[in-house]
């Protein structure tokens, strides 16, 4: 797969010069200007795409999988397939709560606050962007131009301003890394922010401990051959800081999207292994989503270099939908986030390297394992 601007800096620079005009332009004219009453059938796509959406965006599984349909659908729309991979993520990190190891190391108070936490992001982006997905669906449908709709979905100003330049330029890596600062920006402003959140997950001792055992990589199980999937991949450092976040997103693009290999693999996978939620979906051989061990057994370390040892069971990785029940949301606040065109600056190419995690994530496996028995043998001596 080519991208004539990838590597062209006069062409981004100039793309850049007319979105910063636009956004300037929008700043200036747009704020707090009442919107003018739908016809019949405006009102129609609206009430359309929501329903649709509300629909799809029921958990997780739900979730993820819509962003996969689309992406084969409009194989274009590269967020598509990137959210996809980062929700399955955002499943395995909801599941791990209630699996082997970390249900040893954090209570059932702040397993449940977690994955609260994890699930408003993920309900909230999805409710936010795939609304903007089946817009431009349906602009497809009728050969026109139905961006000017995206207020009445609560769409950020910048969004608008990059899909009507996406569909005069067909710049697939500018949508989809400013989909990624639009997604970031929108979680900060309603869950980073939010006063709940970092009372009961991002100030607590538990979830520094779990930012600390780096338990946070973002995976991409890719198929090279018929043997268990090549993982490729990046960690998150620093959870709560927007810029890291923006980075990490660019990073996995990077990684996704400029390797055939790798993005004909991911895809490959993806499309042959449902999302279930247990990181069994992508190695059995090490997880699985049925408690092998006996109940109220001491836990001893099992894994080396991400193989089982002789004659230990799996690590017991939970399906979503026996781990945690769905959520009923509240409806999101509504504002923009959108006030200083500069974050376009996050837009310029840049050029990544690395991607192999395989090590990093079985050396974390470990450091988990090794924590559970030290608190345990802690909790057994004060005993």
């Amino acid at each position: 797969m080519v991208f004539p601007w990838l590597n062209n800096n006069k062409l981004i620079d100039q793309q850049l010069l007319k979105i910063k005009e636009d956004l300037v332009e929008k700043m200036k004219y747009n704020v707090n200007q009442p919107m003018p009453p739908l016809q019949t059938w405006e009102q129609n796509i609206i009430d359309s795409i929501v329903n649709v959406t509300n629909t799809l965006n029921t958990n997780n599984v739900t979730r993820t999988a819509a962003y996969l349909n689309f992406y084969i659908r409009h194989p274009d729309i590269h967020w598509a397939l990137l959210g996809h991979m980062v929700s399955r993520n955002g499943g395995w990190h909801m599941t791990d709560l209630k699996g082997d190891l970390l249900t040893r190391l954090i209570s059932e108070k702040e397993q449940k606050n977690y994955f609260l936490f994890l699930e408003r992001g993920n309900w909230l982006i999805f409710q936010d962007v795939f609304p903007q997905f089946l817009l431009y669906h349906h602009s497809l449908r009728m050969k026109r131009n139905l961006f000017y709709l995206l207020p009445y979905l609560n769409v950020s100003t910048f969004m608008e301003t990059i899909w009507n330049h996406y569909w005069e330029n067909r710049n697939y890596y500018l949508l989809a890394i400013a989909t990624v600062i639009n997604e970031q920006n929108y979680l900060e402003k309603h869950v980073i922010q939010n006063h709940h959140f970092q009372k009961t997950v991002l100030n607590t001792i538990g979830f520094k401990l779990y930012d600390f055992l780096r338990f946070n990589h973002i995976i991409f199980p890719y198929v090279e051959n018929e043997t268990k999937p090549a993982l490729i991949g990046a960690t998150l450092q620093h959870f709560a800081s927007l810029h890291e976040r923006i980075m990490l997103g660019k990073r996995l693009y990077s990684l996704l999207f400029h390797q055939e290999n790798v993005l004909q693999g991911v895809l490959r996978w993806a499309k042959k292994n449902k999302h279930t939620g247990s990181r069994a979906d992508y190695w059995g051989h090490l997880f699985h989503h049925v408690k092998e061990s006996l109940p109220g057994t001491i836990y001893k370390r099992r894994t080396k270099k991400c193989e089982l040892k002789n004659g230990e069971p799996r690590i017991y990785s939970p399906q979503l939908k026996f781990a945690w029940g769905n959520i009923k949301h509240e409806v999101a606040d509504s504002g923009d986030w959108f006030h200083d065109w500069k974050v376009i600056h996050y837009l310029k190419e840049e050029t990544f390297s690395g991607g192999d995690i395989y090590e990093d994530y079985c050396k974390t496996i470990e450091k988990i394992e090794l924590t559970i028995m030290a608190k345990k043998a802690i909790f057994l001596r004060k005993e």
